[in-house]
């Protein structure tokens, strides 16, 4: 009997052991999918972004202007995978050249194991090329756009992806950029940035040492637009962890929320404390400070560092939008610069301070932090110079700005033939006159449209 029970006592034992190694190696198949509808379910949340842009620059803009907006970023979004899929994806993910570009996988060539990645990445390259469509509306050829958008998508981007991403010299340096405050966000704004110089501003932006107001023509579509990109977002930051990883996705999904409220918070507080009252425009901007501000560090800090990046995000987006509406005067009708770039580069710079391994605050070293600084220096330089020559060359042969008369009229009729809005195109056709041309008395009206007092600077549009 003694010898029974030890051998069923022994099976016992040993069976659990014997379970666990065939369950694991069974579930591994099932572990591979469950990490890639995980990756799957970001990209398409990631896809849904473009529709959160979209409204975000058809609201904070004038409704002559809504239908070439809405076809930018569908535009956008189109150009950006098919390149991506030819070249993109290899110049940032192929074998590396002196960790400065990536040489192999054009086409997915014998990486076809790799196209549920490729999906991912695509999103997030139509992400940084749609940037600058905000940074430009209004005045900017549509041609010209997408031909910035095939070198965005094509080149510029890639690359600074490579050395992030993809086993380049800056990853090798210890560089942190979770899910791209510099890789998307920055790369994106200084884009705009360059092409905004070359563009200058809105018509009747600046006259006469005055900053004058054009208010966009729908919030309520803008407000859509912001929390459409905020639950986006969970999936641009969630996804970036590319596998269903229980130990991190709680803690990456918190810092998003969290930085994204602490930065409407302050955004809403500071524009009080500056101009007695809540400003709306620089509230909803200040949700998407917060959400870039924390896309570099979100898997690095802990959830009290990811409040104090979104609270200094929402002051930062506040001081960022004046000082480029009222001292530079770069007219920037969303405020994507400020939002993406100088936010961006907080976001990034934050992990030297905030990262619980390595950050300045924690281990009081700065190793973490000049590399972080070093990042940013480099991809703002990059794309600064490779847009701005490719920019000058396209200028050799055109210009990439409207005519005063399209600009005037709208770029939804010069563009695109149409209009958005049926009540705006009745009016139009009450102004034509006898050639079918705008009557000059529309022209004046349209004009300019200079508001009676100066802009205070916190109205992104």
């Amino acid at each position: 009997m003694i010898k029974k029970l030890s051998c069923l006592t022994a099976g016992l034992i040993l069976l659990p052991t014997m379970v666990h190694a065939d369950t694991h190696e069974d579930l591994a198949p099932v572990i591979d999918s469950i990490d890639m509808v995980w990756m799957m379910l970001g990209a398409l949340l990631v896809f849904f972004m473009h529709a959160g842009f979209a409204m975000v620059e058809t609201g904070f803009t004038r409704s002559k202007n809504a239908l070439n907006i809405l076809m930018k970023n569908m535009m956008t979004i189109s150009i950006a995978s098919v390149l991506y899929f030819l070249f993109g994806f290899g110049l940032m993910f192929g074998e590396s050249l002196g960790g400065f570009i990536g040489s192999t996988g054009f086409f997915l060539q014998s990486e076809m194991d790799q196209i549920g990645f490729f999906v991912f990445q695509a999103m997030f390259a139509a992400t940084c090329a749609t940037i600058i469509s905000g940074a430009v509306a209004e005045r900017m050829r549509l041609s010209s756009y997408l031909l910035l958008t095939l070198f965005m998508t094509g080149l510029i981007y890639p690359i600074v992806g490579h050395w992030v991403w993809g086993g380049g010299w800056l990853a090798e340096l210890g560089f942190v950029d979770f899910a791209g405050s510099t890789v998307v966000h920055l790369t994106g704004a200084i884009g705009g940035l360059a092409t905004v110089l070359f563009l200058g501003p809105r018509l009747g932006k600046y006259t006469k040492g005055k900053v004058n107001v054009i208010p966009g023509h729908n919030i309520p579509i803008g407000a859509l637009g912001v929390f459409i990109l905020w639950f986006g977002w969970f999936g641009f930051n969630g996804g970036s962890t590319l596998a269903a990883d229980t130990s991190l996705i709680p803690t990456v999904i918190a810092t998003t929320l969290l930085s994204a409220s602490a930065g409407v918070v302050t955004s809403a507080l500071y524009s009080y404390l500056k101009f007695k009252r809540i400003d709306a425009t620089l509230t909803l901007n200040g949700a998407l400070a917060g959400l870039v501000g924390i896309t570099a560090g979100t898997a690095n800090v802990s959830p009290v560092g990811a409040i104090i990046i979104g609270l200094i995000a929402g002051v930062i987006l506040v001081e960022g939008v004046q000082l480029l509406d009222q001292v530079l005067k770069i007219d920037d009708p969303v405020g994507a610069i400020t939002v993406h770039g100088i936010c961006g580069i907080w976001g990034t710079i934050a992990v030297g301070l905030f990262a619980v391994e390595g950050g300045l605050f924690y281990s009081g070293d700065v190793t973490l932090l000049s590399i972080q600084a070093i990042g940013v220096i480099s991809v703002v330089a990059w794309t600064l110079v490779v847009t701005s020559v490719v920019l000058f060359f396209v200028t050799r042969f055109g210009s990439i700005r409207v005519s005063r008369e399209e600009e005037v009229s709208g770029l939804d009729f010069s563009e695109h033939g149409s209009t958005a809005y049926e009540a705006t195109n009745s009016i139009y056709n009450e102004n034509l006159d006898t050639r079918g041309e705008f009557g000059v008395g529309l022209i004046k009206r349209l004009d300019g449209i200079e508001s009676t007092e100066p802009d205070s600077g916190h109205q992104p549009s």
